[in-house]
């Protein structure tokens, strides 16, 4: 029995070294794009056949920092400061009525007894180079400006002792924040620096192995339901289909009882939402599936429709079957909705907010977006905060680069944005989760 257990583990190291071993030969001999990134972007992305490999490119680009007196650049007639920085994964945002900032300071919840698979002992190590293997601080932090200059001159811990933190909101004189594992409510008080209340449990949110952990949420504009982003077990069901019950889903709760239903489904992992401020239409951001080469497949922006079908895990963009899936679901395949909008294969948006008029006319209408950036592409993309423009409610032309220079020429990253708001004066504000500030952008003049 002894000799027996020696051999797995040997076995067991064997596969690991092997493992680790093709990785580094993916990152330095890594499969290339066919299509150039602009391609596969738009209302009509162009879409080439999946590229099925033993094993994906991984190229992660390695975190740096900011050097010394450098920050983001911001388009023409834009300007970047610094808000406030020393946070600890600053990951989401949201803005109270007087103008004080809500960071979510968190990260993926500790594994317990550790990775479960060489797979995710792989990803620890990625999410390392890329500086996002930290301990979750489980806390969420408002930030004040005292003076109205556009930095946060006062800052205190608001909530503590959460777990793993993400979306939040305000509803009626009750704050709802979305942990990984369940819905919590506390009572605001307009103005307070602490809430100290225990809270109460709304509902239980799917956990578990929770390979998508975070929980975006925005209410309806009533305030009646909140919607809660619900990611994915696994990439594609590597983990089985039981792993995913009431996953990969937009679930709607009543915020008085916590009863819920799915309002959405077949949405891989939804990482930000927001209400369109004319048409109280419900919007998401989605990472999509990784593994089927660098031009696919297409992370998005859309509408959500009550009801909607959007593939995962059987197809992407509408009906292209995915040819990993088995069995594979024809009705469902047939039903399923193609997406508004292409942000582009690995960008991983994880930030969505509405323009307001006060950044100027070209800012005016549409939606910024925090992208966080690939690590399924040999040449990264991503690491920057978009601006979709719209007309008529509807996105209308190509994405603009509103805030890069988070990726250097050379494929290091400088920092990681991700939740994006907007602050009363209308700036547009942007926390980096790599270098841990937060960044305000405001037109050049007034």
């Amino acid at each position: 029995m002894a000799k027996a257990k020696k051999t797995i583990g040997l076995v067991t190291v064997i596969g690991l070294i092997i493992l680790v071993a093709v990785v580094v030969k993916l990152v330095v001999f890594p499969e290339r794009a066919e299509l150039p990134v602009e391609a596969g972007m738009g209302s009509d992305p162009e879409l080439p056949k999946p590229n099925k490999t033993l094993m994906p490119t991984v190229n992660v680009a390695p975190a740096t920092g900011w050097p010394e007196g450098q920050q983001p650049s911001a388009a023409e007639g834009l300007r970047v400061t610094q808000f406030s920085s020393g946070l600890e994964h600053p990951r989401w945002l949201y803005k109270l009525p007087n103008g004080d900032i809500l960071v979510a300071e968190s990260n993926a919840p500790a594994k317990a007894g550790g990775s479960t698979s060489a797979k995710d002992w792989v990803a620890d190590k990625i999410k390392s180079t890329a500086g996002a293997g930290v301990p979750s601080a489980d806390r969420i932090t408002l930030l004040r400006d005292v003076d109205n200059d556009g930095v946060a001159d006062e800052r205190s811990k608001f909530l503590e002792d959460l777990h793993s933190p993400f979306g939040m909101t305000l509803v009626d004189g009750t704050l709802y924040v979305a942990n990984a594992d369940a819905l919590w409510s506390f009572p605001y008080t307009p103005g307070a620096l602490v809430i100290d209340d225990a809270g109460e449990k709304v509902t239980d949110l799917p956990a578990g192995i929770n390979h998508h952990w975070t929980k975006a949420m925005t209410a309806s504009a009533d305030g009646e339901f909140l919607y809660v982003g619900i990611g994915s077990n696994s990439n594609i069901t590597e983990r089985g289909m039981e792993a995913e019950v009431d996953r990969a889903e937009i679930w709607e709760i009543d915020a008085d009882t916590g009863m819920h239903r799915p309002y959405a489904t077949g949405l891989r992992n939804p990482t930000a939402m927001a209400i369109q401020p004319d048409t109280e239409q419900l919007w998401t951001v989605v990472n999509e599936r990784d593994e089927l080469g660098p031009d696919l497949v297409p992370d998005y922006l859309t509408t959500v429709q009550e009801g909607g079908f959007y593939g995962w895990p059987y197809s992407y963009w509408g009906q292209h079957v995915d040819p990993r899936v088995r069995p594979q679901d024809p009705e469902k395949v047939e039903s399923a909705i193609a997406p508004d909008y292409s942000l582009g294969s690995h960008v991983a948006p994880l930030g969505l907010a509405f323009s307001t008029p006060e950044m100027g006319d070209e800012f005016a209408e549409g939606v910024f977006i925090g992208e966080h950036g690939s690590w399924n592409r040999a040449d990264p993309v991503g690491y920057k905060v978009v601006f979709v423009p719209f007309s008529n409610g509807q996105p209308s032309g190509d994405p603009i680069d509103f805030v890069s220079g988070f990726l250097t020429d050379d494929g290091r990253t400088r920092g990681r944005p991700v939740g994006v708001t907007i602050d009363p004066d209308g700036a547009l504000i942007i926390a980096d989760d790599l270098t841990n500030a937060i960044w305000r952008v405001t037109p050049d003049s007034p």
